[in-house]
């Protein structure tokens, strides 16, 4: 791909996410249907901050729709809403992993970034949950505490099986890639 056209595709995903972030919140004016998002209001849920939500919640939401996205947010939410939040990320991650060579850093590094960013986003839904006594995703009041913490180390070891999956469609797309060159003294 040229520069111009991942320029291009670049540009476009970003508006794409600009209008979602002023488009849903717009959506919250209703102040009927923003019961649904009680302790907390929209904030509570980061979808578009997660880049491995499309197989997490599409699984939870066909096993047991009530356990990540009750039937009310469908009187909130339009259906494409939905997909722009949960569908969207697998094709335009896919997109981003072909469109241009990437440079990983070391597995262990990579593998570290991640895990700090798991484990920040593990305290955000304990946080809320101490702050309002109930759970960003209702799928956690149903689990013991056990449960949680398997379904956060499932859900880690999937992010992470995700991430080397990346590196290795780079891999085979773009074979080794050059590292940034270190000044010389």
């Amino acid at each position: 791909m040229t520069k111009t056209t991942t320029c291009l595709y670049h540009f476009v995903v970003l508006n794409w996410y600009i209008f979602l972030n002023y488009y849903i919140p717009q959506i919250g004016k209703d102040e009927e249907k923003l019961k649904e998002f009680h302790d907390g209001g929209r904030s509570k849920y980061l979808t578009l901050l997660n880049l491995f939500v499309f197989l997490v919640f599409w699984s939870l939401f066909h096993y047991d729709r009530s356990l990540v996205y009750p039937k009310g947010l469908d009187d909130f939410f339009p259906a494409w809403v939905n997909h722009a939040m949960h569908t969207s990320i697998f094709p335009f991650s896919l997109a981003e992993t072909v469109l241009r060579p990437h440079n990983y850093p070391s597995k262990k590094l990579g593998l570290s970034l991640l895990g700090a960013c798991n484990f920040a986003y593990i305290i955000r839904i304990l946080w809320r949950y101490v702050q309002t006594g109930n759970w960003v995703y209702p799928v956690f009041a149903s689990l013991s505490p056990l449960g949680i913490i398997l379904f956060f180390s499932a859900s880690y070891i999937l992010s992470a099986s995700l991430y080397l999956f990346g590196e290795k469609i780079n891999h085979w797309k773009w074979g080794a890639t050059v590292k940034p060159r270190m000044k010389k003294n």
